[in-house]
């Protein structure tokens, strides 16, 4: 399989994922029982402890997975986001998200490309977009307790660019480990869950910038 062609794999099954997270986001923002039940304070804390602990194991033993465990543990992992997901359906009119969907395929597009063509070495940027995402997280739980609006403004900007930086360098890093090993198993999932994430953040940062609301 020539590199382009297993790219194309990896996107396929990020594509496949964020269908399973809208799909489910969709069909439970219209199910009010549903929704009582994730949003109460037990359903919820257990879908963000399942969710977590789902993307540390895939993250860690994915490359030792049988390959029908790695993509069920994918789609499994973008199912219990969906779940969480539905919130945005009722609190943001739906042409906004779409907007926002779009603009945030076209910014994976752009830096999956860059990532994919330049001859940049990445890789000893990964050091700095971590520390970078660790500021950012310690720095959005210590707004929880500030309430600033415009900081937490202002850590969605500097997240966006984290996490349009880490597209690049995901797509180098995935590119470089498929060069090296071809036979590598689970490959195309482990890069299609890393730029799956990216994608989630990025629009998620979006929509909380410029996402209008249903109420609007």
């Amino acid at each position: 399989m020539s590199v382009s062609n297993f790219l194309s794999k990896v996107f396929l099954w990020m594509f496949i994922g964020l269908m399973v997270t809208f799909a489910t986001g969709v069909v439970v923002s219209n199910n009010v029982s549903a929704l009582e039940f994730i949003f109460s304070d037990g359903g919820y804390w257990f879908l963000v402890i399942a969710e977590f602990i789902t993307v540390i194991v895939l993250s860690a033993r994915m490359q030792k997975m049988s390959p029908t465990g790695a993509k069920f543990g994918f789609i499994l992992y973008s199912f219990l986001t969906g779940l969480t997901f539905s919130a945005i359906f009722v609190v943001y009119n739906i042409s906004s998200i779409i907007a926002v969907f779009l603009i945030t395929s076209v910014i994976m597009l752009i830096f999956a490309i860059l990532g994919a063509k330049t001859n940049i070495d990445l890789s000893k940027f990964g050091t700095y977009l971590l520390m970078a995402l660790v500021g950012i997280i310690i720095a959005g739980i210590i707004n929880i307790f500030a309430k600033s609006g415009t900081f937490d403004l202002v850590l969605c900007s500097i997240s966006i660019l984290i996490f349009i930086g880490y597209i690049a360098y995901d797509v180098q890093k995935v590119k470089r480990i498929y060069e090296q090993n071809p036979s590598a198993d689970n490959l195309a999932i482990y890069g299609a869950l890393n730029l799956y994430l990216d994608f989630i953040n990025i629009f998620l940062d979006l929509l909380r910038l410029f996402g209008s609301s249903s109420n609007d």
